[in-house]
């Protein structure tokens, strides 16, 4: 039984579209912001939403996809660890954090480019083919683990393994 878990599942939109760069080991990163909201009834009765906004990191070809399929406003679900950061600030000293949610699986529940239809099929690099989305109410299932240096950069996925 392991000691301890590190797991996040988040449900949610998209705030901007992502931002996808390369190392300089040519490894693809993503950067994008997914919000979530809870709906609650405040003491006089009326409704109120909460949103959370969270910083999430895909590497490799999770970010490739993540950047030619995400868009603001899609709707996306999330599997990854949470990771905080630390550094000194150059100007002042003071030290900074920065959390970040490290994707490992995908799923895209609106259509390619949209933020409010359902979606098919996917990418899954643990099995190294493509996936129909099968239980994933018709989502796009990508999954990813750690970021390993000898991905093999040849892996490349075209319009006819997308399903839709």
């Amino acid at each position: 039984m392991p000691k301890s878990v590190n797991k996040v599942i988040l449900l949610g939109n998209l705030g901007k579209d992502p931002e996808v760069k390369y190392t300089p080991q040519g490894t693809a990163v993503a950067k994008f912001s997914l919000a979530t909201t809870e709906r609650y009834k405040d003491r006089d009765g009326n409704w109120q939403d909460r949103t959370e906004w969270h910083n999430i990191v895909a590497w490799q070809r999770l970010a490739e996809i993540a950047g030619e399929y995400l868009k603001k406003g899609s709707k996306v679900y999330i599997e990854g660890a949470i990771r905080t950061n630390s550094w000194d600030d150059k100007q002042t000293g003071e030290k900074k954090y920065r959390t970040e949610i490290v994707a490992n699986d995908l799923v895209l529940l609106s259509g390619r480019g949209e933020g409010g239809e359902e979606g098919g099929g996917g990418y899954n690099r643990s099995r190294g083919a493509s996936a129909a989305g099968g239980g994933n109410r018709g989502g796009e299932h990508m999954d990813q683990r750690a970021p390993e240096q000898d991905f093999a950069q040849s892996t490349t996925i075209t319009d006819e393994d997308i399903p839709f």
